[in-house]
């Protein structure tokens, strides 16, 4: 992967773990957390989407699919915290 590959996943990761804590409980979660859920989220989010026959391409579709499994991710998270 190059440098620039590399800086636009990590970016890509940053914003969707943003977004997806702005629509989970209304802040996000640092740079270094965003990056992690966004990243996890992209993964479950890619698996989901697959599963549901749902094809997303370009930046966009990238950061669309990596907040959807953020939230996701949160949603479970959150659930697992309660009980």
């Amino acid at each position: 992967m190059s440098l620039t590959g590399l800086l636009v996943f990590l970016a890509i990761g940053a914003t969707a773990g943003w977004l997806g804590g702005l629509i989970m409980k209304g802040s996000g979660f640092g740079l270094l957390g965003n990056i992690i859920v966004g990243i996890v989220g992209a993964v479950l989010g890619g698996f989901l989407f697959a599963a549901l026959g749902i094809s997303t391409s370009g930046l966009l579709g990238s950061i669309v699919t990596a907040t959807a499994g953020a939230v996701v991710l949160l949603f479970i998270a959150s659930l697992v915290r309660r009980a």
